[in-house]
């Protein structure tokens, strides 16, 4: 059978890309000859991660408790390689950041939007039960979210409220690692009687202190802020790079912490105690925005946005039930 010209033409190119690695074309041609077809089932590896649901307890619905959560760590590398892929871009131009912003953006919503699975989706009798075998170990140890929050704003904005304007902008690497001890998430791992580190937080800096440090002097200058701030007036005035870059405020900031702030409402707030939670973090004073005031676009509020940041969400939402 005559081959047709257009296979001839690719096999001619396949021949220039070897040739010029110094490879023989034959050779992996003969690797295609015996190499068997592709499937759905080994590309994505389905049996290993079926196999990555390992319950500490025969309650059934830990399963569902340990599957969200490692759908959530999916949807933040997902999140992480878009940020890389906006840092690594020597040329960046508003398009691509507003499109790669709002990619970011549908990642937090679908989050967002399926919480509910944690929040209604569990018996609360057996997950107060399967918690207890989870100690310490806590949401609060996602170190890829402690990532996503580094690479989209200046290390400035991740310090505690109550320090933060004790440091300037423009971040040497010595002041940021000044800065990491006043990260404002370390006041929600503390213990609730001593006010002393808890187990959860000193296993979460063993782990991960030196790789946070690291992320934020390599993004020091790659941080979204600080590409937006680099971008010409025109360009920052665009109204869809604004709106995506609020969006991204309010869905990490302030949609996403909430999310987690209902479920813990519902399975740990009780009268008239409420319940720690795992890591024995405190998750009352934690989670709600409005108490943190973590912002990564302040320059995009107006002063009245900024002085009611996260209570509309707790008003209508939380204590409408």
């Amino acid at each position: 059978m005559e081959l047709k010209p257009e296979i001839i033409e690719r096999i001619k190119l396949l021949d220039e890309k070897y040739q010029a690695m110094g490879q023989d074309l034959s050779s992996y041609l003969d690797g295609l000859l015996y190499a068997d077809y592709l499937t759905y089932w080994d590309y994505i590896h389905l049996d290993t991660l079926l196999s990555l649901q390992t319950p500490k307890t025969n309650i059934p619905d830990e399963k569902i408790f340990i599957m969200y959560h490692q759908v959530t760590e999916l949807y933040f590398k997902l999140c992480l390689h878009e940020y890389h892929q906006i840092a690594e871009n020597k040329n960046i131009d508003v398009k691509f950041f507003t499109a790669r912003i709002t990619r970011i953006n549908r990642y937090f919503d679908a989050l967002i939007t399926s919480f509910d699975i944690m929040v209604d989706g569990m018996d609360p009798q057996q997950f107060l039960k399967f918690r207890m075998s989870l100690l310490p170990a806590s949401g609060f140890q996602s170190g890829q979210y402690r990532m996503i929050e580094i690479c989209s704003t200046t290390f400035k904005n991740l310090v505690a409220k109550d320090v933060r304007d004790t440091f300037s902008d423009d971040a040497s690497d010595e002041q940021i690692e000044k800065m990491y001890e006043h990260i404002y998430w370390k006041a929600g791992a503390t213990e609730l009687s001593s006010g002393k580190k808890t187990l959860t937080l000193v296993q979460f800096e063993e782990k991960y202190q030196a790789q946070f440090i690291s992320l934020a002097k390599k993004f020091k200058k790659t941080n979204l802020l600080s590409i937006y701030k680099s971008l010409s007036k025109e360009d920052q005035d665009n109204e869809q790079l604004k709106l995506a870059l609020r969006q991204m405020d309010v869905n990490v900031n302030i949609n996403w912490p909430l999310s987690h702030y209902k479920s813990a409402v519902r399975y740990l707030q009780k009268d008239p105690e409420d319940i720690a939670a795992t890591g024995g973090t405190n998750w009352q004073k934690y989670l709600p925005p409005r108490f943190q005031k973590r912002i990564f676009y302040p320059e995009l509020w107006n002063e009245e946005e900024l002085g009611e940041w996260g209570k509309g969400w707790v008003k209508s939402v939380i204590f409408s039930q």
